[in-house]
């Protein structure tokens, strides 16, 4: 198991670590990295690792088996052997774009209270499909109000909670087709706002802003009809 050091302090932008594995495609795994593994509709990070006598561009980093996290490189050149201590730092603007737009997405859920049937996150945009037979009728009204909740400047924050809260609460659960990962005997829920200005809670183990403040100004994109039951929300970061 790789120790996720981004997911105690999303706004870490580099670490060291030492090579524990190389596996059979050519990725690199690390004691403890702050490279966020591809998940959740949102990217692996990037970034790049360095040693005494070598660096290494990182494309993305995705899941491994028993919470590994993978580190890809960009192209395939010697790897540092399994025991070397390397730098690492992530793409960071990539990262921040990827952290701000993620935090807009569960803004986008709280404005538009309907199941999630799917979702993405990239630099700058994202896009969340909802279980919406029709489309919403008033587009301003929903990017005022998505605009509102980043103006109130609410704080964001992580707990972990034990599954049998999950398995009594079920409404946490937004998303219809994917289900927070079971079978470790807690789950990471990330709440916007606190006691009477609280918003939002849910599972989620993605990377967050600290505060909706800091994901700027929301243009609400193109809504796309994706079959009878569903629709496609796009929003932009200005």
């Amino acid at each position: 198991m790789t120790e996720a050091l981004f997911r105690e302090d999303a706004y870490l932008r580099d670490a060291q670590g030492v090579v524990v594995a190389q596996t059979p495609e050519g990725g690199l795994v690390l004691d403890a990295t702050v490279f966020y593994p591809k998940g959740g509709g949102q990217p692996g990070d990037s970034g790049r690792l360095d040693w005494s006598g070598g660096t290494l561009s990182i494309a993305t980093a995705v899941p491994g088996e028993d919470g590994a996290v993978v580190l890809v490189p960009a192209e395939p050149v010697p790897l540092p052997p399994v025991g070397t201590p390397v730098a690492q730092r992530i793409d960071w603007d990539r990262r921040y774009k990827h952290m701000r737009v993620h935090t807009a997405l569960h803004l986008l859920s709280v404005v538009i209270p309907l199941p999630v049937t799917g979702g993405a996150v990239s630099a700058g945009s994202g896009r969340l499909d909802f279980a919406m037979p029709e489309p919403p009728e008033d587009r301003d009204a929903i990017e005022a109000a998505l605009n509102d909740l980043v103006d109130r400047d609410l704080v964001v924050s992580a707990d972990w909670v034990e599954e049998a809260v999950l398995d009594a609460n079920p409404g946490l659960v937004k998303t219809m087709t994917v289900q927070p990962p079971r079978g470790k005997g807690s789950v990471r829920l990330v709440r916007i706002g606190s006691g009477r200005d609280q918003v939002d809670l849910q599972p989620c183990g993605g990377t967050h802003v600290a505060r909706t403040g800091e994901i700027g100004r929301i243009r609400l994109g193109k809504i796309e009809n994706k079959g009878r039951q569903n629709r496609r929300v796009h929003l932009v970061l200005e």
